[in-house]
């Protein structure tokens, strides 16, 4: 068995890295420890660099066909690790999660209508309807007393008209980081059918539950589920590969995957790039023990985190995550508004997080924390920001 490290410290500046070299652009400052972007600061695994290098060793990048094992391949990880028989038929390309959004939005919903999503919520989720001219309606996540969330089936009752015709589920969520319940998940399902909503299951986190919990993928829980949902998934956070755009969908209703298919078809937007199967393939046949091993990683990272604030931090409560390398802070009990809050972790402490007011109703005085880096990076991060409350 190979043994990984995760270790190493990569300056990434310079190499077109986001999370690096927009930091002028989005926070008005260069020098700033970059722990936002939701990709991790561990290199790709060497079994994918090792295919897309033998890939590069032909001289000749044209047009490509998809490898007769790329299906398959998918098919067989997401049954091994979630227990979903998935047929290779339902499968298709899309050129990334949040463009999949966008376009299935513009398929299925019609400008007068309405997409419902549950906040606090990765941000996108709102954005993008948004952008495409649709109205987006909240149904906020309860918080329970222990800092996690629960849906509000109440409230979805309340906002859910004849005009709302999709939901984003963000499943397992983001930011929160939670690996949704059969029960939730089955409640959910029967609520939207009855009601003639689509599902839109975000499983991007899927593979990267934490501590002996488990993913369930929203289409199991039941055949109305599976009839009514769209999933979309991708290896690219689990490999860290999102640059590569490996992303996918899955859809097992016949009538509602030929509409949505046939218009991908149309745009050509279900066309793989060249190195997509080529690194899916890889990621899903040899990485297994990588997946190990780096989640275990991020769960040290995670309760590092924990245990760095409960005794040097205590104003900062971190929500222990089911799933994920992304870390919800909470920081209402340092009593600062949303400029204040900014102001503590972008220029007192001179890091770069994602604030929470950008997820929606119920995140204002939170920051999203990646903790998908080196533990010595976290370790400058958190000291520096517990010099920056002791200056308060």
């Amino acid at each position: 068995m190979e043994n990984y490290t995760f270790d190493t410290v990569i300056d990434r500046r310079g190499s077109g890295a986001l999370k690096c070299d927009a930091l002028l652009e989005r926070y008005g400052r260069e020098d700033l420890l970059p722990l936002w972007v939701a990709d991790m600061d561990f290199p790709t695994p060497p079994f994918i660099v090792d295919a897309l290098r033998q890939r590069l060793e032909h001289p000749i990048f044209g047009y490509t066909i998809e490898p007769d094992n790329y299906w398959p391949t998918v098919a067989q990880w997401i049954k091994a690790h979630h227990g979903w028989d998935v047929k290779t038929e339902w499968m298709t390309y899309i050129p990334g999660i949040v463009k999949g959004i966008g376009m299935a939005v513009n398929v299925f919903v019609k400008e007068d209508e309405k997409v419902i999503i549950q906040p606090p919520v990765y941000h996108p989720f709102r954005l993008t309807p948004q952008g495409n001219g649709r109205e987006v309606v909240f149904n906020p996540l309860i918080e329970q007393p222990d800092g996690s969330y629960a849906m509000d089936f109440d409230n979805l009752d309340a906002v859910a008209d004849e005009k709302c015709r999709m939901l984003i589920l963000s499943n397992p969520h983001n930011p929160a980081g939670i690996c949704w319940d059969h029960a939730t998940l089955q409640r959910l399902a029967d609520f939207c059918y009855e009601r003639h909503i689509l599902v839109i299951s975000d499983e991007i986190h899927c593979d990267m539950a934490l501590w002996g919990n488990r993913h369930i993928p929203f289409a199991t829980v039941s055949e109305r589920a599976a009839q009514n949902s769209i999933t979309f998934g991708a290896p690219s956070k689990t490999f860290n590969i999102a640059g590569i755009v490996s992303s996918y969908a899955i859809v097992p209703n016949d009538n509602l995957r030929q509409q949505f298919y046939s218009w991908l078809t149309a745009n050509e937007l279900n066309e793989p790039t060249l190195f997509a199967p080529i690194a899916t393939i890889a990621a899903f046949t040899q990485g297994e023990e990588w997946r190990k091993q780096m989640l275990a990683y991020i769960e040290g990272n995670i309760q590092w985190v924990i245990d760095f604030c409960q005794q040097h931090l205590p104003e900062v409560k971190p929500l222990r995550p089911q799933a994920s390398f992304l870390v919800w802070l909470d920081c209402r009990a340092l009593g600062l508004d949303h400029e204040q809050l900014i102001h503590l972790f972008v220029d007192k402490a001179r890091l770069a997080l994602n604030d929470g007011e950008i997820f929606g109703p119920g995140g204002q005085g939170f920051m999203r924390l990646n903790v998908g880096s080196p533990r010595a990076v976290l370790q400058q991060g958190l000291e520096q920001l517990r010099t920056a409350v002791r200056g308060i």
